[in-house]
């Protein structure tokens, strides 16, 4: 098995949203805003190759929307999703699978693209298994007033008309072992209904794709929870059970949303679970 870190573009999201009921003056610590409240994001995927399958975990924005939209997100750097598959020697037509943590435009735009003459949609990896979770997609397909805006029609329907959507089988608990795909799932239903977050055993670590239970280092703290969730108060515990666990098993953490940490390790405190060292990827694996 190998893995290679994938940056599909970085961008910008209002600070308050990103740590909700938080004081600026707490979160600005470790994530500083600029003149208009913005703080750095990142949009960093996984790629795991194993053997002839080759699964490639969350896609980012994509490119397909208006200049409009993406006015939002600021977005800046020179990443995007086929450049950085490039730089590892892929081709988007290489990937066998690919694995979306939840169906937020930011974590799934870039697995479908405008066709040729921009008269509709396609995916933009045609050989892959785009894999959700049955419970998740009935939660994305008829959305929430407060998601509606996070769930783009144009991101997720296209999967299923081009018939490669399938679901993964979802445990009786908030975790599933390895089985359909190389790396077992812990459930989490905080943020939206059934993120999953998946669990990788590789060169003799505990990888975790923490996706948006965990958006960056400056949101270990419990209350550190996004203006996002859908229900904080159950991603309270559940972000404990968590973190808990990261510090009693050593996990190393790959931080989709953190600009400028790639992966952490967590240890307990007095004041909890904070972070104990940061790596890049290439430090820790290579």
């Amino acid at each position: 098995m190998n893995l290679f870190p994938i940056e599909s573009g970085n961008f910008k999201l209002d600070g308050g949203a990103m740590f909700g009921v938080v004081p600026k003056s707490l979160w600005s610590r470790t994530n500083p805003a600029d003149s208009n409240n913005m703080i750095d994001m990142a949009a960093r995927c996984l790629l795991i190759e194993n053997g002839d399958r080759l699964t490639l975990i969350d896609t980012g924005m994509g490119n397909k929307q208006s200049e409009k939209f993406f006015g939002y997100y600021y977005r800046w750097g020179d990443y995007s999703l086929e450049k950085s598959l490039k730089s590892h020697g892929f081709h988007p037509d290489d990937i066998t699978d690919v694995f979306m943590t939840h169906l937020h435009f930011d974590h799934c735009g870039g697995s479908i693209q405008w066709n040729k003459d921009r008269t509709g949609y396609e995916p933009a990896f045609k050989n892959a298994t785009f894999w959700s979770n049955q419970s998740h997609w009935n939660w994305a397909v008829n959305p929430n007033r407060r998601e509606k805006a996070s769930f783009l029609k144009e991101n997720i329907i296209p999967m299923h008309e081009s018939g490669q959507l399938k679901f993964v089988v979802q445990p009786n608990t908030d975790y599933a072992e390895p089985s359909e795909l190389d790396f077992g799932i812990f459930f989490a239903d905080g943020h939206t209904e059934k993120q999953m977050l998946p669990h990788i055993n590789y060169k003799g670590k505990t990888l975790v794709f923490v996706a948006d239970l965990l958006p960056t280092a400056g949101h270990l703290p419990l209350p550190y929870v996004m203006g996002y969730d859908t229900r904080p108060l159950l991603t309270l515990p559940e972000k404990e059970k968590f973190l808990n666990a990261a510090a009693d098993n050593n996990y190393y953490l790959f931080l989709e949303h953190d600009a400028h940490n790639e992966i952490i390790t967590v240890k307990h405190t007095e004041k909890g679970v904070r972070m104990d060292r940061a790596f890049t990827f290439n430090e820790l694996f290579n």
